[in-house]
């Protein structure tokens, strides 16, 4: 199991892995630094940052999974940053040094979040910030563009349409995201996080709220709708110590004859887990499967072994292994006592992480599932969250992923066996270029076998 142990008063603690870091990740997007953030810290203020920063210091090379940090000078980079730590008047400034000692890593999982972010991480705030849009994007040709309209979503009552872009939020011009840049680690991809991350926050708000967005319809026509924000999708759960969280489950059949199913997280296994099984169970006969793991930030690791045994009937096979300091973590497969055997599709994409790339992988690993897509996150690190003397919450990766074929996850990723993009157009025309690629070549393998 991928856990995250939060460390407050009450002691609870959570499992995550990538959600955590989007959660975290709104967090700068937004500029959350709280009052704390601006004003002039005192003498007090100032000592604990400099003890936060030496327990940084101190933490990540004892806990660090790879002694030699992947060759990074850290007793230098402790050296030079630690000084302005010192001198920092601000909270922001004292974190920005932190983070950027952090950054010298070039792995992700690794974090400092602040003090109210933190705390705010740990509360049920009943429905703030709860409610969207329910509508899902994706940067295609550096737009936001819809990729899907759930039926009974606000936003269909709206009239908003797959395919349309997102011009304008509330008066506020959506500008295309930065360039990545080529000597950060991961820069392409968490562009593409950041940017679809920050897009959707800003539909963002309480039940009830109205926001009003400027779309470009399939005829490039700007199209101004209002939409009533409401609840978001799934059934409502709270996880440790972690956000508020909504799981959704999708399961039909293609054409009456290819099982799809998507969910988008591992987070709430007494749902997803029943739903899925029950989903392969009534599909013995079908053509094929398609899992859709496109846009899911994973979760909870254990789900993945218990998935993979739907799938594998051989005893003894694992997905990968996680790798700490002093041990090793077998992910091995947990064969049900009947297998589906036909053609198996993985879904994914540059949001697909964590728990989806541990699936993923070693299904492709294993030569059972073939991967459509494109490249995922590369962010399979499993990590801790404690607090700083300062407040803040420090977040630190504690193992590495190792795939069954040997592959190193973090940073690099799932590559799928077939490359294929979305594209405005075929969305425009209510196709999606994944799932029919999947499709067809389910349809080919059924041909081959009759």
């Amino acid at each position: 199991m991928v856990t995250i142990f939060s460390r407050l008063v009450d002691r609870r603690s959570g499992v995550a892995l990538y959600l955590v870091g989007m959660f975290i990740m709104m967090a700068h997007l937004t500029g959350c630094s709280g009052g704390f953030g601006r004003s002039v810290l005192t003498q007090a203020q100032i000592k604990n940052n400099v003890e936060s920063f030496d327990f940084i210091a101190k933490t990540i090379p004892e806990k660090h999974w790879d002694q030699s940090l992947g060759g990074v000078d850290w007793e230098e980079a402790c050296r030079e940053l630690r000084p302005r730590v010192e001198k920092a008047r601000t909270a922001a400034k004292a974190r920005a040094a932190m983070r950027e000692l952090i950054d010298t890593l070039g792995q992700t999982h690794f974090s400092v979040i602040p003090a109210h972010v933190y705390e705010d991480s740990s509360r049920d705030r009943g429905n703030t910030g709860q409610a969207g849009t329910q509508i899902d994007l994706r940067l295609i040709d550096n737009k936001a563009v819809v990729v899907s309209v759930p039926p009974d979503s606000p936003s269909a009552s709206a009239g908003v349409r797959t395919g349309w872009t997102i011009e304008n939020i509330d008066g506020k011009k959506i500008k295309p995201p930065p360039s990545p840049d080529a000597d950060v680690p991961n820069s392409a991809t968490y562009r593409i996080m950041r940017y679809v991350s920050s897009v959707k926050h800003k539909m963002s708000g309480d039940v009830g709220d109205t926001i009003e967005v400027v779309f470009r319809d399939g005829d490039n026509r700007k199209v101004k709708k209002e939409i009533v924000l409401a609840e978001k999708r799934g059934h409502r759960i709270k996880f440790g110590n972690m956000p508020t969280m909504y799981t959704w489950f999708e399961s039909r059949l293609i054409d009456g004859e290819v099982r799809y199913l998507r969910f988008n997280h591992f987070f709430d296994p007494m749902l997803v887990m029943p739903a899925f099984g029950e989903a392969v169970a009534s599909s013995w006969d079908a053509k094929g499967m398609i899992i859709d793991l496109r846009g899911n930030g994973g979760g909870i690791g254990a789900m993945s072994m218990g998935m993979a045994g739907w799938f594998i009937e051989e005893e003894d096979v694992k997905l990968g292994t996680m790798r700490t300091r002093n041990s090793d973590l077998k992910f091995v497969i947990n064969p049900r006592p009947r297998i589906f055997h036909g053609p198996l599709a993985v879904l994914v994409d540059g949001l697909s992480a964590s728990t989806s790339e541990i699936l993923a992988g070693g299904l492709q690993d294993l030569g059972r599932a073939r991967i459509f897509g494109s490249r995922t996150a590369g962010a399979a690190l499993p990590s801790v969250i404690e607090r700083l003397p300062n407040g803040d919450g420090f977040q630190y990766a504690i193992a590495n992923y190792v795939s069954e074929g040997g592959r190193v996850l973090e940073g690099e990723g799932v590559t799928p066996d077939v490359e294929v993009e979305l594209t405005r157009e075929t969305l425009l025309h209510g196709h999606d270029d994944v799932v029919d690629a999947a499709v067809a070549w389910i349809r080919a393998e059924a041909v081959q076998v009759k």
